[in-house]
Order: C-alpha cells, then sequence, then structure tokens
C-alpha cells in the first residue's frame, strides 16, 4: 500500500518532456513568493487610499502565511483525489482568480483575494516536493536547487519592481499588484500540457490515504525534518518583517533599509540553488546545516554591533543563512521520504506546523522589542533559536528514509 501512490507514476517522459516538465516546475514556483511580498513595499499606499488601519494592513502580509500553514493538511488530499498536475493546476487558477479579485475597489475584496492567493501557494508549496520525489529521483538536488532559487529570486523581483511599477505606470497600486498575476498565466499555460500525463490514484486507494499522517507524528525523523522547516520559516518571516525598522532605528535611511530586504533576496538565490547541489555531489548535508547557521549567527552579531556600517555584509550572510536554509528543508522533505505517497504527507506535516510557527514570529519579536524599547533581546532571541534550527537540521541531514510501515497500519 505504501508504494500505491508511485506505481501511479506517469509513462517516462522524454528528455523533451523533462525538460518542459522543470520548465513548469520553475514557472510554478514563480508564483509561490511575489505575489505575497508585493503588498510589503504598497503597505503606506494601501493605507493612505484605503484609511486602513496599521493592523490591518499588517494582516495582508500575514494572512498568506497562516494559509499556508492552516491548509496545508488539504493538499495531500487534493493530489491523490485529482492527481497532482490538475491540483497544481487549479492551484494557479486559484491564484490567478485572487489577483484578479484584489482588482476590485473594496477592503474585502483585497482581504478575499489574498486569502485565495493564500490557498492556491499552500497547495503549491506541498504537491511540488512531492512531484520532484516522483519524476525527478536521480535529479532532486539540481530541480530543488531550481525551485528553490526560483522562490527566493521571486520575492527579490517584487520587493524591488512593485513599487515603481505603480509610480512608472501611473495606474494605480491595484493594476501594479494585478501585474504579477501575469506570472500565473505563464504558469497555466506551461503546465496545460501536464494534463495530458497526468495519473489517478483510485477511489479506494485516495480514501484509505486521506488521513495516514498520524504515522509521522510517532516519526523522531519527521519531527526533526518539520522543527528545520519551522524554525528556518520563523528566521526568514520575522527578519522579513522587521530587519529595515531595525536598520532605521540605528540610523540608516528607509530608503536604503528597505533595499536591504532586495540585496538579502538576492543574495539568497544562489544559495538557494548551490546547497542542494552541493548536498547532491556528496558534500555531507549536516556541514551545510552548520554552515548555514554560522553565517546566520554573524549576520545577527553583526545586526547588534554594527548594524549599519557592515549593513551589505550582514545581510549577505543572511542571503547566503536563509536561501540554503530553505532548499535544504525542501531537500530533507524529498529525501527522506521513501516514496511519492509520503513526500506530499511529509511535505504537509512539515509546512504546515512550520508556518504556523513563523507566522507568530513577527508578532513576538515586535512585542517583545516593545517591552525591552529595544532590539536587543529580540536578536537575542533569535541568535538563540538558532541552536534548535541547527540541532533538528542535523537530525534531518541523516542520510536515512521514514519507516513507512507506522503510516500504513495508523
Amino acid at each position: 500500500m505504501s508504494q500505491a501512490t508511485d506505481s501511479a507514476v506517469p509513462a517516462a517522459r522524454t528528455r523533451r518532456g523533462e525538460v518542459w516538465l522543470a520548465v513548469g516546475v520553475i514557472l510554478l514556483a514563480l508564483n509561490l513568493r511575489p505575489l505575497v511580498v508585493a503588498i510589503a513595499p504598497l503597505l503606506q499606499v494601501i493605507r493612505a487610499d484605503t484609511g486602513m488601519s496599521a493592523t490591518a494592513a499588517e494582516l495582508l502580509t500575514t494572512v498568506p502565511v497562516l494559509c499556508f500553514g492552516l491548509l496545508a493538511p488539504f493538499a495531500p488530499v487534493l493530489g491523490r483525489r485529482l492527481g497532482i498536475e490538475p491540483a497544481l493546476l487549479a492551484a494557479m487558477l486559484v491564484i490567478l482568480l485572487g489577483d484578479l479579485a484584489r482588482l476590485a475597489p473594496w477592503p474585502v475584496a483585497l482581504f478575499g483575494g489574498t486569502v485565495l492567493i493564500g490557498a492556491g501557494i499552500a497547495v503549491a508549496n506541498v504537491l511540488i516536493p512531492s512531484l520532484v520525489k516522483r519524476d525527478f529521483p536521480g535529479r532532486v538536488g539540481t530541480i530543488t536547487g531550481l525551485y528553490t532559487m526560483t522562490l527566493s529570486g521571486g520575492p527579490a523581483l517584487a520587493a524591488g519592481l512593485t513599487l515603481p511599477l505603480t509610480q512608472v505606470t501611473g495606474l494605480g497600486w491595484r493594476p501594479a499588484l494585478g501585474l504579477w498575476g501575469l506570472l500565473a498565466v505563464m504558469a497555466i499555460v506551461v503546465w496545460l500540457p501536464q494534463m495530458r500525463r497526468h495519473t489517478r490514484v483510485r477511489a479506494e486507494e485516495a480514501s484509505a490515504g486521506a488521513h495516514p499522517a498520524h504515522g509521522l507524528w510517532r516519526s523522531p525523523l519527521a519531527w526533526a525534518v518539520t522543527g528545520y522547516m519551522g524554525l528556518q520559516s520563523l528566521s526568514f518571516y520575522t527578519l522579513a518583517a522587521w530587519l529595515p525598522t531595525v536598520l532605521v532605528s540605528a540610523g540608516m535611511s528607509g530608503a536604503l533599509a528597505g533595499a536591504m530586504l532586495s540585496v538579502w533576496n538576492v543574495v539568497s538565490i544562489g544559495s538557494a540553488f548551490l546547497a542542494p547541489r552541493l548536498a547532491g555531489r556528496g558534500v555531507p548535508a549536516g556541514l551545510l546545516v552548520l554552515a548555514g547557521a554560522g553565517s546566520h549567527l554573524l549576520a545577527l552579531a553583526g545586526l547588534l554591533f554594527a548594524p549599519v556600517g557592515g549593513a551589505y555584509l550582514w545581510v549577505g550572510l543572511l542571503g547566503i543563512a536563509t536561501g540554503s536554509a530553505i532548499s535544504l528543508a525542501l531537500l530533507f522533505i524529498v529525501q527522506r521520504a521513501p516514496d511519492t505517497r509520503h513526500a506530499a504527507q511529509l511535505s504537509s506535516m512539515a509546512q504546515s506546523y512550520g508556518y504556523l510557527l513563523a507566522a507568530t514570529g513577527p508578532f513576538a519579536l515586535g512585542a517583545l522589542h516593545d517591552l525591552t524599547a529595544s532590539w536587543t533581546i529580540p536578536l537575542l532571541l533569535l541568535a538563540a533559536l538558532l541552536l534548535p534550527q541547527a540541532l533538528t537540521g542535523l537530525t534531518a541531514a541523516q542520510n536515512r528514509q521514514i519507516d513507512p510501515q507506522p503510516m500504513d497500519n495508523s
């Protein structure tokens, strides 16, 4: 039973078909962050235009992350009922629908569209590692590297281009957000040919596999993968929310502090691609986990003691750390799962708990800053969390797979 999903693998693809599939995966990945990140540079403009409170505006950036966590458990069921390829196409259509909804001149449409975008991304987040496990068993490191490189590059584009698009086009912030929906259109067009090759799982297998995650709850290795995913996500989303504020409070101009986010994401593109490639070429994954944690620790120390003078170095180190961490977290999901079905369930578990944990980070760090009137304690807390992140990463990096038997008996 544990191999049921893998037994339903589509027929072998030609070399051209594999390349087209890889391009499709990259375009899918290109839609998983820009429509979320594009909101951040426009928050002040949105507030001025709609009269929205600061708290409500911040929810626009938090709601998608909550969707990633809350809706991730439904993605494996959807993938088994429809097939992975149709489920991913549906996810892109929902993302496009959400983007179009945000064009409407009502706050409820803005929030509703954002929820739809978060829902579509949640499904794709979970199912893409399962697809990589099934269709690229000999190229896991390379495809994971390309996938996570795109995950890092998308936010860099959105952070750097959204506000200029608003200013250059003169169309306003809603059309500027809407333009990012063109990425979803591209992904849909390229992904449509995959519908001819998908395989649906038999109804009784889908029913039997609808709730197989209980077995994972008894696996220390699964929890290690989940812990590493959650802790690296917590660090990323917390710093993404507060890094400009930290730098401005240290004396940096607002414009330059905002540009540091783009520098951070640009640097992370390279490390996101290289880390899984190096792991696939024999470099111990545990060593890469420790190197990333060390780079992150140095960056936080720099932000504490010389935040402005060494800002480019610190955000560069952050890019190395966070880019490698997210790519390794996704690589561990693929490598530690014994088959496609388990990859989808492990991806669901890791991303559900991981993103729910990540959603608490910005609020917790902001509250701690308000309580202490300083960024010292919050940054020290983030540094302390690198220890459990490294420990869970070292466990997840072990070259073994989750035992499928407990899941099948659950």
